[in-house]
């Protein structure tokens, strides 16, 4: 085979292999939700819209980090 001919084919192929992955490479536009929209997609049972209950932070949590970051440091 000729090297021109292998070029050619090589172009092609990657030509072709480009497309494919164009066209499966879906990313969605950004896009602008309203409360009204969301409200329609994740619908919630009547009684959990009447009690929602405010989080509150655990007090231990940041003993808990300096706990852990304790643990990576090298003995030493």
């Amino acid at each position: 085979m000729k090297l021109e001919i292998a070029r050619a084919l090589f172009l092609v192929a990657g030509l072709a292999v480009t497309t494919v992955a164009v066209a499966a490479w879906e990313e969605p536009r950004p896009v602008v939700f309203s409360k009204a929209e969301q409200a329609e997609q994740c619908a919630l049972p009547k009684e959990v819209k009447h009690h929602q209950v405010q989080a509150q932070p655990d007090h231990d949590l940041l003993l808990f980090l300096f706990g852990l970051r304790q643990g990576l440091r090298p003995f030493g």
